[in-house]
């Protein structure tokens, strides 16, 4: 039953399909003529800063020590180190039940990927929490921004010490056997990790050097810059100083901070109100945004009547898909750009021969199975039944090349994932750093490829999955896969 021992299999891979991913690749879901773009806006923490990873251990050491000494939980805490490559960006948690997830566009958990501390809870347990489906109503308890009640999605990067610190702790009350209650714990681990972003000397840990090119680049075509952060003054002009230089602040028209996002983009309520050059709030009203001044709070509607800057005209690039891009794009018309770190590691995944056989030979045999599960007799059952067991295994291999515990960040099996579904939705654009602008000319028009919909998909995915090589276009369908 098996085809994986026949040595032809190998030619199941159409020829230069491997390597075909660039990670400084912009890719499109919608498309964009950046010709028409005057006005380029920024988010700053993981925008147009990059942190190392080593600030993930960091934030969780710190927040860790605030749990124990200040909220006074259990000293056996402070025994769990950070565990790297825990968690992945876009799972969700179960704030009652304590349980981290990976949930897919259907609103459907993955099996295999639900997590009680640091220990996976089997299938049948996570079927029976969920009243006998892994079907969870992430409308009634996420809501738009995944925020809960019940359920929260962690969306941005800062959240990877987040999520792994829940873990940790909650590991360590399971593992005693002492009651407690899940929906404090998440609270105090939110508190914990929000304390720690308040100091200021995180932009030690930034790396990559190109943000100075970037804005130097755009500056010198006439491009209009600005920078909207949710982070203070001092805290963004030691960032900024260290990578572009003192005067940093020239290259931007406008530059708020603080500014409460996503609200800043939802709601009318805040004036802009200006800080002098010791970040010192005054008093006096806004009638416009100048350059060189910095302001602080405001909202979207004030800065569009001041700016006069409108729709499409207007790029905006940010790492949170609700609190940075929705509202832009939903409401306003603002092309927006996702900023996907993750995309550096994950595109050198899909590059593996590894990556590639295990995914072609999981096309066929999803082909095979398709086609012959009609066959009734006991022979042809038996075989069947070996090849989706053979499918279960494969794959397992294929998520556990991107992290053993979640899987890819885009995909769940074949789904796409609830946080990929809704990175194609409020973004025009991603790419894993706003670096890979520099690949790009200011006047280059992305084109989204044209993938196959379910109903046109039977001419283009036959012959990819049973490995026919007679297809003339083969080898141009290849990025399909």
């Amino acid at each position: 039953p098996s085809i994986r021992n026949n040595p032809h299999h190998i030619n199941l891979i159409p020829p230069g399909v491997c390597n075909l991913l660039n990670p400084s690749t912009i890719y499109a879901n919608n498309e964009v003529n950046l010709e028409e773009v005057d006005i380029y806006g920024f988010d700053y923490d993981y925008t147009l800063a990059l942190y190392s990873s080593a600030l993930d251990e960091m934030i969780y050491n710190k927040a860790r020590e605030f749990l124990v000494q200040h909220y006074k939980y259990p000293e056996g805490i402070s025994k769990y180190n950070y565990i790297p490559n825990f968690a992945t960006r876009g799972l969700h948690y179960d704030i009652q039940k304590g349980l981290l997830m990976k949930i897919d566009a259907f609103h459907y958990i993955q099996l295999g990927t639900v997590y009680r501390g640091l220990k996976p809870v089997p299938d049948d347990e996570v079927m029976k929490l969920y009243g006998g489906s892994n079907h969870v109503p992430l409308h009634q308890v996420s809501g738009f921004y995944g925020k809960g009640p019940k359920m929260k999605q962690f969306m941005d990067v800062f959240s990877i010490p987040e999520m792994t610190l829940l873990a940790a702790a909650n590991d360590y009350f399971i593992s005693n056997d002492i009651e407690y209650d899940p929906v404090h714990l998440y609270k105090d681990v939110s508190d914990a990790i929000g304390m720690v972003h308040i100091k200021g000397y995180m932009y030690k840990w930034i790396i990559g050097d190109e943000t100075y090119a970037v804005l130097h680049r755009l500056a010198s075509h006439g491009k209009k810059l600005f920078l909207i952060t949710n982070s203070p003054f001092s805290f963004v002009d030691k960032g900024m100083k260290y990578m572009v230089g003192k005067e940093w602040r020239d290259f931007f028209d406008v530059v708020i901070v603080q500014a409460d996002k996503p609200h800043f983009f939802n709601d009318c309520l805040k004036p802009f109100r200006r800080l002098d050059s010791n970040g010192d709030l005054q008093w006096d009203r806004i009638k416009s945004l100048d350059k060189g001044q910095i302001y602080k709070q405001g909202n979207l509607v004030d800065f569009l009547k001041l700016t006069g800057w409108r729709g499409s005209k207007v790029f905006y690039f940010g790492d949170h898909l609700y609190s940075d891009l929705a509202d832009l794009m939903l409401r306003h018309g603002w092309r927006t750009g996702a900023i996907v770190p993750e995309l550096e590691v994950e595109t050198k995944v899909v590059n593996t021969e590894q990556y590639a056989q295990s995914l072609t030979w999981l096309q066929a045999l999803t082909g095979l199975l398709e086609r012959m599960q009609m066959n009734r007799g006991p022979e042809s059952k038996k075989v069947l039944q070996e090849w989706l067991k053979e499918r279960e295994e494969l794959r397992a291999v294929t998520k556990n090349l991107f992290n053993p515990h979640f899987g890819s960040i885009f995909r769940t099996c074949h789904n796409p994932t609830y946080f990929s579904r809704r990175l194609c939705r409020f973004s025009d654009l991603y790419m894993a750093s706003i670096s890979c602008l520099l690949n790009y000319d200011l006047s280059y028009t992305f084109y989204p490829r044209r993938t196959p919909l379910q109903h046109e998909a039977p001419l283009w995915m036959d012959q990819l999955c049973t490995g026919c090589m007679k297809t003339p276009f083969l080898e141009e369908m290849a990025h399909i896969r």
